[in-house]
């Protein structure tokens, strides 16, 4: 018995100090960390203490390729998971044989099947290693640190210093310049790819810093320099209950971060694979990511579209304006809405006293890289500064905060300068003493001008009594001259170039028919070329159209006044007796219906270029209806009527149908229905309302059409009689929606998974033609839904709106079904008019 209870005593003791061996031996077997002889293999995570993040290995969207990432953990559904950093974007697994280790020097590998390392952090400490850890911090910082030193100083390795393409809350932006490293993020090449892409968002640091967005090598946008409270280009991003932002020059970096003022709140910054950057945060509420800022999202926000020494206004058509004393470097160019030699001065510089400054407010600032601060002086000295240098040609605060400090000068040609109508910036302009006179002249009240009104108004009886025979005068003149676009009496200036028929007889060959490139619903379109070599479309009314003097007028004045990349350009007029003419830009693609509906060359486009026509057209539409000076209802957006450059971007065309509405106005109705069947929303085509959400449900049409390669109109299935958004509604209703897609999109690959953006798209399509129009989205949230996380949650699509244009009937499910034309219901019967007139009962 005494034997026993020795041999128990001794076996507790030797269990206890073996469990204290192991202890002492183990230090980091915690949840959050992996050591020497602690690894994790596919299949296994590692989570951060407060759950926040967790790492391990995952396929993206539908490859079977194995990554080690990083994503939410704590609050997110698996559901959603968002992936934040990838380690491994350049080298996937194959298979799930991949293992994370780290070395006793410190150093993170992570090794395939056959013990290979594919990607590694190639970094260890200068002093000896003891223990070294690697850690998932709470913040979503992976480091490799030296046994129990927990000091960020010290730090082996982190990933923060190596971001993909999400930049969390205390991830900086910019260059460490004792290290001589850069901190950027880089969008994935896809949702389903997450190797690097395109698109860079980065801190250039030449001159004073610019945060910027670079596809290439090309730079596509720039944020502006900073200013102290946020990015002169992007005055939205100002500090706010949510986070702010901190922006660090010092020797050891040049750097630009936020920190969420809230710990509970999750926010994060991604650059999207189709180049769109994002901020989004996490709402508890809908289980979903809120977009809360989105940029580049216009043509102003274009790097240099509008040329040196301009300034673009998206609420100002034309968007480019020569900056006051300047004038178009070439104003035939100008006159062809193409802005991007941009301006020089009407005078030379003296380099002397004489030369003075002017101001001009609510600025985007452009260009640093050749600029120079100095954050010690003040606005006063930064002009004298400015003044005593022959090569400066503008300055301005450096820091608005608390009124304004520091001194920022400029030493080359102004560029990419953006004006708003809220935020901005003071910018002070170098300018000969001429033209500072002549501005300074327009902008004060003129006495004389005065005099001249009062007298005039003595004379207005007078006038009124040759009024009338001034008018006839202007109109009997406009039907002599040839290239005139509209009469004098006209209430609108289009500022357009006018064409004589002439030239346009001698470009198209007398519109020869060989040069026709198709038929549109008001007249032909024929290509043409100038004796220049230039390529001109142009759309000449049939005398029988339905497209008379009011249409015309109605497209001439309302193409003239817009101007977005996702627009056609329009570049001139003529009338002449019976002849009205538009000039357009050539569209060497001629327009997407004559790929996405044709056997071969819709092979041509693949899911990459059919979503960036699709994003390019939700763009134009977002231009027509919010961005641009008028907001416009196109009212005949349809395959045939969007038209592809060279590059294959989309641009809309055709607005002879278009109506304009005031910034208070949302609907209106008309006895008059005109458009395209299969395109027209039901409250349109019944009621005779329209609305912004009535090209909605056409975009929502276009997009459904785009991905599956068939028409709306006169669609038939060989198992039911739906047309194509009955047809997407079965198959969404079924969780099929795959099934819908283009197999000429995949080729061969259709057969095995679809990318998850093209359900999503079919998704937002759907969403786009619901039945009432309350229910569709605008134009502004389909971007935004379009550009967003392939893990953000969508709202839930209702039932369409099923209106067919020929002996519609409906059954007993409520869907209306499409009129064979066939005994055995495999072809529907195809009216092939387009634009149509209805009158709603």
């Amino acid at each position: 018995m005494q034997d026993t209870g020795t041999y128990e005593k001794w076996s507790l003791l030797l269990l206890c100090a073996a469990i204290t061996w192991g202890i002492a031996a183990s230090p980091v077997s915690s949840l959050d960390t992996i050591s020497p002889v602690k690894s994790i293999a596919d299949g296994e995570t590692i989570v951060s203490s407060g759950e926040s993040f967790e790492l391990g290995f995952f396929s993206p969207g539908s490859s079977a390729a194995r990554y080690l990432g990083m994503w939410y953990k704590k609050n997110i559904p698996a559901s959603a998971r968002t992936v934040v950093w990838v380690a491994n974007r350049e080298a996937p697994i194959s298979d799930r044989s991949g293992v994370l280790k780290v070395t006793s020097q410190g150093i993170l590998v992570l090794l395939n099947g056959t013990g290979d390392s594919v990607w590694s952090t190639n970094s260890s400490a200068d002093a000896r290693i003891d223990g070294p850890v690697a850690q998932l911090l709470d913040s979503g910082n992976l480091v490799v640190r030296n046994g129990d030193d927990r000091n960020p100083a010290n730090y082996i390795w982190q990933s923060f210093d190596y971001p993909a393409d999400t930049l969390l809350p205390d991830m900086k932006l910019g260059r460490n310049l004792a290290a001589g490293r850069d901190w950027f993020i880089r969008s994935w090449k896809s949702t389903d790819d997450p190797s690097p892409g395109d698109y860079v968002v980065w801190m250039d640091p030449r001159g004073y810093p610019q945060l910027v967005l670079k596809k290439e090598e090309s730079l596509l946008y720039r944020g502006g320099p900073w200013n102290g409270l946020s990015w002169t280009g992007t005055p939205a991003l100002k500090q706010n209950p949510v986070c702010y932002y901190l922006f660090v020059i010092s020797p050891k970096e040049v750097s630009y971060r936020y920190e969420l003022r809230n710990s509970s709140v999750v926010s994060r910054l991604v650059i999207q694979p189709s180049g769109i950057l994002q901020r989004f945060t996490w709402i508890e509420q809908t289980q979903s990511w809120r977009l809360f800022y989105a940029t580049p999202i216009d043509q102003c926000d274009t790097y240099g579209f509008c040329g040196a020494y301009s300034r673009c206004n998206i609420n100002a058509p034309p968007l480019c304006a020569c900056l006051p004393g300047f004038v178009p470097k070439s104003f035939k160019d100008w006159s062809l809405l193409d802005f991007s030699d941009g301006c020089v001065r009407k005078s030379p510089l003296a380099c002397n006293y004489t030369d003075g400054f002017l101001q001009v407010k609510g600025m985007k600032l452009p260009d640093t890289t050749t600029s120079w601060v100095d954050k010690a002086i003040g606005l006063r000295q930064c002009g004298q500064l400015c003044a005593k240098n022959c090569t400066c040609t503008a300055y301005a605060n450096s820091d608005v905060e608390g009124g304004g400090s520091g001194c920022l000068l400029w030493f080359s040609e102004l560029m990419d300068i953006r004006e708003f109508t809220e935020g901005g910036q003071d910018l002070y302009i170098r300018m000969a003493a001429a033209d500072l006179e002549s501005v300074a002249a327009s902008r004060r009240p003129n006495d004389k001008a005065k005099v001249g009104i009062i007298v005039s108004c003595t004379v207005v009886a007078i006038a009124l009594l040759i009024l009338g025979f001034v008018l006839c005068a202007r109109r009997r003149r406009a039907q002599r001259k040839a290239n005139e676009c509209l009469d004098d009496g006209d209430d609108e200036e289009m500022e357009l170039p006018a064409f004589d028929l002439v030239v346009i007889k001698n470009a198209t060959g007398n519109f020869l028919s060989d040069n026709k490139l198709g038929e549109g619903g008001f007249g032909a379109v024929y290509k043409g070329t100038l004796a220049d070599g230039c390529q001109i479309a142009v759309k000449r009314l049939s005398k029988s159209s339905g497209q008379g003097d009011k249409e015309f007028k109605n497209e001439v004045i309302l193409i003239a006044k817009l101007q977005h990349r996702n627009l056609v350009k329009l570049l001139g007029c003529c009338i002449k007796g019976d002849e009205k003419l538009l000039i357009y830009e050539y569209m060497a693609n001629k327009s997407l219906d004559s790929f996405i509906f044709d056997e071969e060359r819709g092979k041509l486009l693949d899911w990459s270029m059919r979503f960036q026509i699709i994003i390019g057209i939700a763009r134009g539409l977002l231009y027509l209806h919010q961005d641009s000076r008028l907001r416009i209802i196109h009212r005949d957006l349809k395959a045939s009527n969007v038209l592809l450059d060279t590059d294959m971007n989309p641009k809309i065309s055709d607005f002879g149908l278009a109506k304009t509405f005031g910034r208070d106005q949302s609907v209106a109705n008309t006895k008059r229905v005109v458009g395209t069947y299969g395109y027209m929303s039901p409250e349109y085509a019944v009621d005779g309302l329209f609305s912004v959400k009535s090209d909605v449900f056409s975009f929502g049409v276009l997009v459904l059409e785009i991905i599956s390669g068939k028409r709306n109109r006169g669609f038939c299935h060989p198992d039911h009689g739906l047309n194509l958004l009955g047809h997407a509604w079965r198959l969404w209703m079924e969780e099929k929606a795959a099934e819908l897609t283009d197999e000429k999109i995949l080729g061969a690959e259709v057969s095995g998974s679809v990318p998850g953006k093209v359900v999503r798209c079919i998704h937002i399509g759907l969403l786009c033609v619901q039945k009432l129009p309350e229910d569709r989205p605008n134009m502004g949230s389909v971007v935004m839904m379009l550009g967003s996380d392939e893990n953000a949650v969508l709202p839930r699509p209702k039932q369409p709106g099923f209106y067919m244009e020929r002996n519609p009937f409906e059954d007993s499910d409520g869907y209306y079904r499409c009129q064979t034309s066939s005994s055995n219901g495999d072809s529907c019967s195809r009216n092939q008019m387009t634009t149509t007139e209805l009158y709603p009962r």
